[in-house]
């Protein structure tokens, strides 16, 4: 945090160079989330490229109130919904390649959880735009709800309903169509 000060109070200064630390810190971060939201990595590059630019130029209106992630993940995501509004984005299925699994050579067990992922994230693309943000930021991002509510500005309890929908919609939609999801347990 005090890093993240001295490059912000840097980059203030006139030191543009102070902000390729700000971006290394968060690019690969922003980018899961931004690519979780747009289905489309050409799309999710721009879009954090827009977001870092955006949050170049508002760099001084942070005050400091809440952690610099939680400005940072919030100027992008309001730049992502303000861009999803303009265009009226249609979302696309996400092919996760063989790389994006976890490392396991056997053959089967990289087909399971490939499969398992790509059922994933088409349920979770079958959720209103809110809720979708929220689920992403509390299981990819691991995000605490006090966080995402900074981020999404809502309340904590709002976060915690909103959560709570959209867990119970995944749950009854695998009943429905069949499929074993532990993730989305009661308890998580």
């Amino acid at each position: 945090m005090e890093e993240e000060r001295q490059w912000i109070e840097e980059v203030l200064a006139g030191n543009k160079q102070a902000y390729a630390q700000i971006i290394n810190k968060y690019k690969n971060q922003l980018y899961a989330t931004i690519l979780r939201m747009t289905k489309n990595p050409q799309d999710a590059q721009d879009l954090v490229q827009e977001a870092f630019i955006k949050v170049y130029h508002q760099l001084g209106k942070y005050e400091g109130k809440g952690t610099f992630s939680s400005w940072i993940y919030r100027v992008a995501i309001n730049h992502c919904m303000d861009e999803f509004r303009k265009k009226r984005y249609k979302m696309q299925q996400l092919e996760i390649s063989e790389d994006q699994v976890v490392n396991s050579n056997h053959p089967e067990v990289i087909f399971m959880k490939k499969e398992k992922n790509r059922q994933l994230e088409k349920l979770i693309g079958t959720l209103p735009e809110e809720e979708r943000i929220i689920i992403l930021l509390r299981y990819v991002n691991e995000l605490s709800y006090s966080e995402i509510s900074e981020l999404v500005e809502v309340p904590v309890s709002s976060v915690r309903n909103k959560l709570h929908r959209a867990k119970k919609k995944l749950r009854e939609t695998i009943k429905r169509e069949g499929g074993d999801f532990h993730e989305l347990s009661n308890n998580r």
